[in-house]
């Protein structure tokens, strides 16, 4: 996928969010909604103006960081050899906070779910999705595991991200799984995603400390 479509699709998403927030805005309560514990129940509020305009702005201006990121780094070859995917993430990125300011919306208007059920499968899906852009990612130092192992070697930082890879599908696998599973899926959720970010930092060192000796 090209730069300029990915940007114009994201910009697309982000402005018609932004619109949906300003038709509903006379119907929104003041406070809104904005936090959710564990259990998926409301437990925290902000006024109006911020639930309608925090999200979209913030997504504008992540997507606008993230479509930076590839000019500003050193070593801007290399993301060029997996841009097409990094450009396909930008979008799935916006999609997943456009999602979560959908769902803040319609907490706001009355509409009754479990948050923390709404939101599980998603987040899973949105780790798989990263797991194939850790697989096909280059080294770089501002997309993928760094660490100063990785950083430091072509060899240390592919063999991470292929372990990487693979801890974050099974990781967003199991998130999946933890939506069926009641109030102790949250916890489930929180290992899973500590246990696929962690190994691979701890095996970047194991790997690099094999090829010092």
């Amino acid at each position: 996928m090209s730069t300029k479509l990915s940007i114009t699709i994201s910009f697309v998403l982000i402005a018609i969010a932004a619109l949906v927030g300003l038709v509903l805005y006379a119907q929104l309560p003041d406070p809104m909604p904005s936090h959710w514990n564990a259990a998926g129940e409301i437990d925290g509020y902000m006024s109006k103006f911020w639930g309608v305009w925090l999200m979209p702005l913030t997504t504008l201006g992540f997507t606008l960081l993230l479509a930076a990121v590839p000019a500003i780094d050193p070593l801007k070859a290399n993301i060029e050899k997996f841009r097409g995917l990094y450009n396909a993430f930008i979008i799935g990125f916006v999609v997943y906070m456009l999602y979560v300011y959908g769902l803040t919306l319609a907490a706001s208007l009355g509409y009754l779910f479990n948050m923390t059920y709404m939101l599980l499968p998603v987040v899973g899906l949105l780790f798989i999705g990263i797991s194939f852009l850790l697989e096909k990612a280059k080294r770089n130092f501002f997309i993928g595991i760094r660490t100063p192992w990785t950083l430091s070697s072509d060899e240390v930082w592919e063999k991470t991200h292929k372990l990487g890879a693979q801890t974050f599908r099974i990781g967003g696998a199991l998130v999946i799984v933890s939506a069926f599973l009641g109030e102790s899926g949250f916890w489930l959720m929180m290992i899973a995603l500590l246990v696929a970010a962690l190994v691979p930092v701890v095996y970047s060192y194991v790997v690099f400390a094999r090829l010092e000796k």
